[in-house]
């Protein structure tokens, strides 16, 4: 089951968090969250498998930090 990890302010940063958890081995997914724009502006929601939350979670707190 997909489980949202991170909600994305747009389009661009939601791709980029996404590339960042494949790159560490997490599967990970998008999609909108509401209304987007046809520029890609709204919300995306970040998606892993349930069982891979956690891990996602601390990837993405690590590269906040960063």
């Amino acid at each position: 089951m997909w489980t949202v990890v991170y909600i994305a302010s747009n389009r661009a940063q939601a791709e980029m968090y996404k590339n960042v958890l494949c790159t560490e081995g997490v599967l990970a997914n998008i999609r909108p969250a509401g209304l987007v724009s046809a520029m890609g502006d709204g919300l995306y929601e970040i998606l892993v498998l349930e069982s891979e939350a956690n891990e996602a979670h601390s990837i993405l707190c690590q590269h906040a930090i960063r």
